[in-house]
């Protein structure tokens, strides 16, 4: 089943989610499901072909036969919404709460294309193209980084920027962003070259101690005593954080820095083992 939140109608995951079980099970049945999300059988199949709606009391247990939990789950239950109210506005307020929960569009990188966190400045030179307009000129762009990059290090990144299609030439010659944000897959090669990227990226965080005042950064930690289900939500907590920024970085209209933001959460003592 695709993520929960390329569906405008919730009934469609379900339809998929019970076709996904016939096809791992062949006697999977309608009855099956029906008793799973405690309805009778005709209800379901009415339900699937988007004659009826789900009733209010058997929501929580179609959460929990889709596996969704925390912003998916709140997504899910905002569609059922969507789907029963019939009131334009309240639908439109309702539609636009659930967007809002939505991912940022992202590419997903290929293998040939982990070269780009080769050196930290390849991420930060495609990022600082929207600040110059795509107008490129290596000399400015090495003269802006920092710490300094050689002019060499700025044509080689552009090349291989393009080379990787992250970035296109516009008709007006300008270089424009192929898709605003990247992500990684899985893959060892993947791995190691995000954690080659990160350990540049937590490298210069450190630096930064030094290099900038403190108004010109924002560099904090804190020691936490939790239990398994605490660091969990911390970082769930963490991971919304991310997405928050990456949705209000799509309202900017006029950027003019770009900034390197470093999360770290790891533990320092572990929990006592169990005989």
């Amino acid at each position: 089943m695709r993520s929960i939140f390329e569906y405008l109608d919730y009934r469609d995951p379900l339809k998929e989610a019970f076709e996904e079980h016939k096809a791992a099970m062949p006697l999977y049945s309608y009855r099956m499901m029906a008793e799973t999300l405690g309805l009778d059988t005709s209800y379901i199949f009415r339900l699937l072909q988007k004659d009826t709606h789900l009733p209010a009391r058997c929501q929580s247990r179609a959460i929990e036969f889709l596996g969704l939990s925390g912003r998916s789950s709140e997504y899910f239950t905002l569609m059922v919404a969507y789907a029963r109210e019939r009131n334009a506005k309240a639908r439109a307020e309702i539609l636009e709460k659930a967007m809002a929960l939505r991912d940022v569009a992202r590419r997903h990188l290929q293998d040939n294309e982990v070269a780009y966190f080769q050196d930290w400045w390849n991420v930060a030179i495609r990022s600082m193209l929207e600040i110059v307009g795509g107008k490129v000129v290596p000399k400015d762009i090495a003269s802006r980084l920092n710490p300094p990059v050689a002019e060499e290090e700025v044509v080689r990144a552009i090349a291989l920027l393009q080379e990787l299609g992250l970035v296109k030439r516009a008709s007006s010659s300008r270089l424009t962003l192929s898709e605003t944000h990247l992500t990684v897959g899985i893959g060892i090669d993947k791995v190691q070259a995000v954690r080659h990227h990160q350990r540049q990226i937590l490298s210069l965080a450190s630096e930064s101690l030094e290099r900038f005042p403190p108004e010109r950064r924002d560099v904090s930690t804190i020691t936490l005593a939790v239990d398994a289900m605490g660091a969990s939500q911390i970082r769930e907590m963490l991971r919304e954080c991310r997405r928050q920024i990456q949705k209000r970085v799509e309202d900017v209209q006029s950027p003019d820095r770009v900034l390197q933001m470093a999360m770290a959460l790891f533990p320092v003592c572990e929990p006592e083992a169990t005989v």
